[in-house]
């Protein structure tokens, strides 16, 4: 069978000489690939001309939705995805890593689409920046999404979550992807992609496959497009320096394999939770994937007291390594994806053995269950000690990307701390220790060097996803041999792909670009009360002022006596008197915002359903007693909730006294019906 490509609204088989695409098992041929007599630059001219204007046309939230169904969607494949999943010598775990949580990252990314984004086209990003005294001239930093395609360029280890983590926040940002999986396991994502697109949830030109290579696409990328590249440091050197990239300037995001750590604390001795923690989790890393993880342990980093018993411990565990066919019972290890890959894997190894010598696992005499042991890809974990770490230098600059490992042993915290970072550059640390303080040290010693450090103790170790997840709330990169980019992060992963810019003039301009009432604009008279308009009718800028109320003494008591807050500064004139913030008795704050909401709120009954909250609140100026209050109260934000038949509604609220002096600043948050007030019963 030759793949595929989906390109220009069209399936497209390329032309040529295919590579052929083997069962990392069996050796048996599944697929061939090729790309030629592909346009490419027809390729980007239809993300350009058709995927783009279709995403920007949506809203985030829209988009947001349209991941969420497609996410929904893609769960009643899982079966055919598992199945062909077995044939890149990925078991059952390691596929629902790779296809359950390629599927979960689209839908968080959903989730924070919705309830983190505006339901608008604009992002705005950060507060309003005052830039003159008299506020007549102010400046926003607003995301708007590239008018480009995403490239995605895809490692072979997990042909699915590869492609999905990249592609939600690039939709979601409202930006076509054109997806280049790695050709050894393209197989599986060209059946991912192509019943994505048998949905038909996605706008025309959103989504487009090359199976095979890029040809020249490269020669037509321009100011507008972005690269996010997963492979090896020397391709994305490569790809990085190519004469388009550099011309244009073209967005590079980078996640390279590297050499990541795990270092034992020295409060972690045998016996503790968090030493057998510890064994576990690099054996893990060892077998997952069988070690095919850009976040794999490359390096076990233990106490030089503690060397014996880790290597010990880790040969236990890794004897019970089942290696052989996913499809056959009861094992827990696959293959590498090809046969080239273990040939490269052996090759690093006997690098690393230059320097070190191997206590667990001979790839020349180990069992496999199931499969082909000539045809297959197949090595056993492969565990080796270095004794002296510090003189050694393969590794710390050698990657056998398979079932290998390294423990090396420290002497004190700094020494852990600088082996760690000898790698120059890591997706991700870890850290097993019961003691907050060393896990302080290591972690602050770490985060220079690292772009993930994650922290393991028995109280934590249940619900850890384990040193090798990235997550989709946090992101996913790191410094120098780790590529220097960032994947993921929920929201700031979306960001890759949309342009801020600063802008800059009047808040009436700020209002009308962002779509957000800026503090200085035009307020608007609603005719009515604001809180009588359904969700559709408000329009920003809509604002009440109230009436004065005079805040007393009495109230003060009052308020104390209700809440229990007899705090000296609202209770003692004599006490008060000595605070230089108030200089004598002042009201509390929270009578403040509960006497505002007095001022401002309609009691009828109407669109309002609800408050949810305050943002952004600031007690500027003390109020005391004899002072004049008065409120104003301005439509800020409208975010529809569609499917729920409401929208929130932010309002600019801010409190002054009898002078017009701003005493407290802050935004409530509402819940407004978009139905129009019904007659009374």
């Amino acid at each position: 069978m030759r793949l595929e490509s989906y390109v220009a609204g069209a399936w497209q088989a390329g032309g040529g000489r295919a590579i052929l695409l083997r069962d990392a098992s069996t050796g048996a041929v599944v697929a061939e690939a090729s790309s030629e007599g592909l346009d490419f630059a027809a390729v980007l001219r239809h993300a350009r001309e058709v995927g783009g204007p279709a995403l920007r046309a949506l809203t985030f939230h829209e988009r947001a939705a349209l991941l969420r169904a497609l996410g929904k969607r893609l769960l009643d494949f899982k079966p055919e995805f598992y199945a062909l999943s077995h044939a890149t010598g990925a078991t059952r775990g390691d596929s629902w890593i790779d296809i359950d949580g390629g599927i979960g990252t689209m839908l968080v990314f959903a989730s924070k689409g919705t309830r983190e984004l505006p339901n608008s086209r604009v992002y705005l990003d950060g507060a309003l920046e005052g830039l003159s005294k008299g506020g007549s001239f102010v400046g926003q930093h607003l995301c708007v999404p590239l008018e480009g395609a995403a490239v995605h360029i895809n490692a072979f280890n997990f042909p699915v979550w590869g492609m999905l983590e990249k592609l939600a926040p690039a939709l979601l940002a409202g930006v076509p992807a054109v997806v280049k999986p790695a050709t050894a396991t393209s197989y599986l994502t060209e059946l991912v992609v192509r019943r994505i697109i048998e949905t038909g949830l996605l706008p025309p030109g959103a989504l487009q496959l090359i199976c095979g290579g890029v040809g020249d696409l490269f020669d037509h990328l321009g100011c507008q497009d972005v690269v996010s590249f997963t492979g090896s440091a020397s391709t994305a050197a490569r790809l990085r320096t190519h004469p388009a990239v550099v011309r244009h300037a073209v967005r590079f995001v980078a996640e390279t394999d590297s050499l990541n750590s795990s270092i034992l604390g020295p409060d972690a001795g045998p016996g503790t939770p968090e030493f057998g923690l510890f064994v576990r989790e690099v054996a893990r890393e060892m077998t997952v994937k069988a070690g095919q993880k850009c976040t794999a342990i490359r390096k076990a980093i233990v106490p030089r007291g503690l060397l014996g018993e880790v290597v010990a411990a880790l040969q236990a565990e890794l004897a019970k390594a089942v290696v052989g066919d996913p499809r056959a019972a009861g094992v827990g290890m696959g293959p590498l994806a090809s046969l080239a890959q273990r040939d490269e894997v052996l090759a690093r190894l006997a690098e690393l053995e230059s320097e070190a010598e191997r206590v667990a696992g001979d790839p020349e005499r180990f069992e496999v269950t199931g499969g082909d042991r000539a045809r297959g890809a197949f090595l056993p974990p492969l565990l080796l000690l270095c004794r002296d770490a510090a003189s050694a230098r393969a590794v710390h600059a050698v990657e056998a990307f398979g079932p290998v490992s390294t423990v090396i042993g420290y002497d004190g915290l700094p020494g852990a701390i600088a082996l760690a970072r000898r790698g120059e550059g890591s997706l991700a640390g870890s850290v097993f220790t019961a003691d907050e303080a060393v896990a302080a040290e290591l972690v602050l010693g770490l985060a220079p060097y690292h772009g993930r450090v994650l922290v393991v103790n028995r109280h934590c170790a249940q619900e850890s996803t384990g040193h090798g997840s990235p997550l989709a709330p946090l992101v996913h990169g790191g410094p120098g041999r780790a590529g220097g980019g960032e994947e993921l992060g929920g929201i700031r992963g979306v960001l890759h792909y949309m342009q801020r810019t600063a802008v800059q003039g009047a808040p009436d301009v700020i209002t009308a670009v962002g779509g957000r009432w800026a503090r200085g604009s035009r307020e608007r008279d609603p005719g009515v009360h604001p809180f009588r308009k359904p969700f559709h009718a408000l329009a920003i800028g809509d604002t009440f002022r109230s009436a004065e109320r005079e805040v007393t003494v009495d109230d003060i008591e009052r308020f104390a006596a209700l809440s229990g807050d007899n705090f000296y500064a609202h209770m003692s004139e004599q006490e008060a008197a000595r605070n230089p913030l108030f200089g004598g008795r002042v009201a509390h704050g929270y009578f403040l915002i509960s006497a505002a909401a007095g001022l401002f709120v309609d009691p009828d009954y109407g669109p309002v359903l609800g408050n949810y909250g305050l943002d952004a609140l600031r007690f500027v100026k003390p109020v005391k007693p004899g002072d004049r209050i008065q409120v104003r109260l301005t439509c800020r934000e409208k975010s529809l909730r569609a499917d729920k038949g409401w929208g929130e509604v932010t309002w600019d609220t801010e409190i002054t006294n009898q002078a017009g002096e701003t005493v407290a600043a802050y935004h409530v948050l509402t819940m407004v019906s978009v139905h129009a007030i019904p007659d009374r019963p």
